[in-house]
């Protein structure tokens, strides 16, 4: 960049506005004061329609002030095809931004954290990729992978740039391949698409982030609104939105300018382990994983259908109850990046105490529109996927993961197995052999079958007092078996999917007591217990080489039901 331009940069936003100026509102037409539109974040008072910026003031909003410190300014202006008037046209551009190109990149602080960081500029070409904005990216991103650092892009772009056609599109592809090394590296990336994101750019690194954010309303796609008139084919109302992509499980989550920065600050936090982000601290992580030995053997009484029917309370708390109890500074993730985004699984990022976890977890739903649109726990193909998604995450950062499990089954019907419902549930558990990170599954309430196993893969398993744990549901079983699903009851005493019955057949490693009536008559209660069990549970892993998790998950499933007799491979025995 000139020294003319890093002149414009380091301008304040005050100064680039007059005092009496005023700006109309696009959506809603509304006349509004500039000064006050710049103290909202430039976000309409009267509509909340978010109004385009500049790449200067996406920084000026998002980083600490005069932290921002800037890379590769020195990249030289590029036509490889001497497309008649382009470099005119470049240079007028740069005039008119005071950008070098569509992008500026830069190691800044946000909220007193290291960050690099790159922000697209929409005015300088429309923001569109060309070799000096792909270089740009490409070198963010390695030095992100070299200097440990978390990466944020902001992207606003019409996509790749015409005038240098196949270089351009070929910096998707190395862009792309970058985004590769920063995983490699442990390291997070999220993506911030803003209005407009289009094309090139939106089909690479925008869409590359571990995890995505948009802005309300922003206009997003593979092929722009020209590009799309020219096919002559309609395109649905309000299909290229923010909006349209989180509900079809493209982006993670949709964030209102003025909480963007704590949203960011959050996540960072999150992935370096930085306590300022947590707001974390409960106290100490002690308590037993079990019951004391009087309330066991008062509920070795409890018969196996009583305790189904505890399980299956509708005042039980969820995984939602639990998180919001004991969970800090929880962001909830959304999408499979595939297909949907499915509310019978919850997942997220946060703190227990001062550890840094992702969580993931069943949510039934307590009212009737409330249950239907999270199908009653039983998660569909895109569930399983998310689930996987934020897995990988966790293990990418080094985090432990924590499942909470509440399910009567997995989604079993024709749109589930047309999205390959088999598959996905496979999958994760195949997968989850193979991270790197602790993870503590816990049966919260029902275990209902693959439904359960489906993210049920961990090192040490838990379960509540009153949870059950089981092949199929009893009325299933009595309906297969014995061909009357009256017999429920005798089906849950022959499956032996208690608590105790786990914990017996070494299924389970420690059952977590609950409230004498039951963790829905006190669920704060219920809650701590779970809190504290999980605590020293996470503890346990500090005197453990996570690299040897893998296989050491595999032995423990590998003995699993195994007759006392039965020889071992090792043996040589017949």
């Amino acid at each position: 960049m000139t020294a003319m331009s890093s002149d414009r940069a380091r301008t304040r936003l005050s100064d680039d506005i007059p005092a009496d100026m005023w700006e109309e509102c696009p959506q809603c037409h509304q006349l509004l004061y500039a000064k006050e539109l710049q103290q909202h974040l430039w976000v309409c008072n009267k509509c909340s329609h978010h109004f385009r910026l500049n790449a200067r003031q996406r920084l000026q909003i998002t980083v600490d002030t005069g932290t921002f410190e800037e890379w590769d300014t020195d990249l030289p202006l590029c036509d490889p095809l001497g497309f008649p008037s382009y470099r005119d046209k470049l240079e007028q551009a740069q005039e008119k931004t005071g950008m070098q190109d569509a992008i500026v990149t830069g190691k800044a602080q946000l909220a007193g954290m290291d960050v690099a960081i790159g922000v697209m500029e929409p005015g300088f070409r429309g923001g569109s990729m060309g070799w000096v904005v792909g270089e740009r990216v490409t070198r963010l991103v390695e030095r992100a992978a070299e200097q440990g650092l978390p990466l944020i892009i902001i992207s606003a772009s019409g996509g790749a740039r015409m005038e240098e056609s196949l270089v351009s599109l070929m910096q998707m592809a190395k862009t792309a391949g970058a985004c590769r090394k920063l995983a490699e590296a442990g390291l997070p990336y999220i993506s911030i698409l803003t209005h407009p994101t289009y094309g090139g750019v939106m089909a690479s690194y925008a869409f590359l982030g571990d995890i995505i954010i948009a802005e309300p309303g922003a206009a997003m796609g593979f092929a722009g609104p020209r590009v799309i008139d020219v096919t002559g084919m309609p395109m649905g109302e309000g299909v290229q939105t923010a909006e349209f992509q989180r509900q079809h499980g493209m982006i993670d989550l949709i964030i209102p300018r003025e909480d963007m920065r704590q949203t960011l600050a959050t996540i960072v936090a999150w992935s370096t382990g930085d306590p300022r982000g947590a707001g974390a601290g409960l106290g100490e992580e002690n308590g037993s994983l079990r019951a004391e030995p009087a309330t066991r053997e008062e509920a070795a009484e409890v018969d196996a259908w009583h305790r189904v029917e505890l399980a299956r309370h509708p005042d039980r708390p969820y995984s939602l109850d639990y998180i919001e109890a004991f969970v800090d500074g929880f962001i909830e993730l959304h999408g499979d990046r595939r297909f949907g985004d499915d509310g019978a699984i919850v997942a997220g990022l946060g703190w227990i105490g001062d550890r840094p976890v992702g969580v993931i977890g069943h949510q039934k739903g307590r009212q009737a529109r409330e249950r239907s649109r999270r199908n009653f726990a039983m998660a569909r193909p895109e569930g399983y996927r998310k689930a996987m998604r934020i897995m990988r995450l966790a293990n990418q950062i080094g985090r432990p993961i924590v499942t909470l499990i509440d399910t009567p089954g997995a989604h079993c019907l024709d749109d589930a197995e047309a999205r390959g419902i088999s598959e996905a549930i496979a999958t994760n558990q195949r997968d989850m052999f193979a991270l790197t990170v602790p993870i503590v599954p816990v049966i919260i309430g029902e275990g209902g079958s693959g439904g359960a196993i489906g993210i049920g893969v961990g090192d040490r398993v838990l379960m509540l007092e009153n949870s059950y744990y089981s092949v199929i549901a009893p009325e299933s079983c009595a309906a297969i078996l014995w061909r009357n699903r009256a017999l429920k009851e005798q089906a849950a005493d022959a499956l032996k999917l208690t608590s105790d019955d786990a914990l017996r057949l070494g299924i389970i490693d420690g059952i977590v007591g609950e409230p004498d009536e039951g963790a829905h008559t006190d669920t704060k209660a219920a809650a701590e217990l779970l809190r504290k069990a999980l605590g020293r549970t996470l503890a346990e892993f500090d005197e453990i080489d996570w690299q040897q998790l893998p296989d050491m998950r595999y032995e423990k499933f590998r003995k699993m039901g195994a007759p006392e007799n039965c020889p071992t491979p090792e043996s040589g025995e017949a």
